[in-house]
């Protein structure tokens, strides 16, 4: 199509700033609802300040929040999308890696669904980089692409476990000191993990830690990779068939929420 064919310089840093949110003992995130892409699980400001400050007023009606700082974009295939001054600080892997999820979106998206729209695009970025470095014959990248996929599903194991544990906390009719005690050494234990990972990796997640660990910090990761196992799955049961891959995915798409979410959990397991 017509996106990425052209170049817009914003003049700043970043396109938006969202802002995640989750409530101080729940794993599920804070949503609004927005004209033509629906409902999503964060909110974005033009402004790094007022994301801040809306952040500011969320910690203070009792919410985790984190604030990110969004590079590129997606108009669902209704414009023409740019490439952005945003995108430039990247090398030519995150470029074109970036370019392949942005694009996933205009092939598929669910108004409402984040965690589905986001792990297959993040899926389909995956496959994509796979196919267009062996196109290129660009092996050693190759290699080093699938190694750095190695790593965050690695990170994500991490971030399982640790989701699993906090979900059994929070079930708990415990005093809130205590719980708040617990939720903090679950969460130091992560980070702990998490950076000794990092640190015996060949890896561009070296900045997986400049964010702090909380729930809205686990709601953000386990949006963009949360599901990704289940179209890993889909696409190894494809044969690495896109084809085959979009028809099983959009066999999917067409769930209710409930049968969505259950189809995907099973295929992830």
């Amino acid at each position: 199509n017509r996106s990425y064919r052209s170049y817009s310089d914003l003049e700043r840093d970043y396109v938006v700033w969202n802002v995640f949110a989750a409530p101080e003992f729940e794993l599920e995130p804070k949503t609004w609802c927005y004209p033509v892409m629906g409902c999503a699980a964060y909110r974005g400001y033009f402004n790094a300040d007022t994301a801040k400050k809306f952040s500011d007023r969320l910690i203070v009606d009792g919410y985790d929040t984190v604030v990110g700082g969004v590079s590129a974009y997606s108009t669902l295939g209704r414009f023409s999308d740019p490439i952005l001054n945003t995108m430039m600080r990247w090398s030519d892997l995150e470029l074109v890696s970036t370019m392949f999820h942005e694009l996933a979106h205009q092939k598929l998206y669910i108004k409402g669904d984040s965690a589905f729209n986001e792990s297959f695009a993040t899926a389909v970025a995956e496959f994509g980089m796979q196919r267009w470095l062996s196109h290129k014959g660009e092996s050693e990248r190759l290699i080093a692409r699938d190694d750095q996929s190695a790593v965050q599903q690695k990170m994500m194991v991490l971030v399982k476990s640790a989701r699993k544990e906090l979900t059994t906390l929070y079930a708990q009719d415990t005093k809130i000191e205590l719980k708040r005690a617990r939720k903090a050494e679950i969460l130091n234990s992560l980070s702990i993990d998490a950076a000794q990972l990092i640190s015996e990796s060949e890896t561009t997640l070296r900045n997986w830690l400049a964010a702090p660990l909380n729930n809205a910090r686990l709601v953000s990761i386990n949006l963009y990779e949360g599901r990704s196992n289940a179209f890993r799955a889909i696409m190894t049961s494809c044969d690495m068939d896109f084809s085959c891959f979009y028809a099983r995915a959009n066999e999917i798409a067409e769930l209710r929420g409930e049968a969505r979410a259950a189809a995907l959990s099973a295929l992830s397991d």
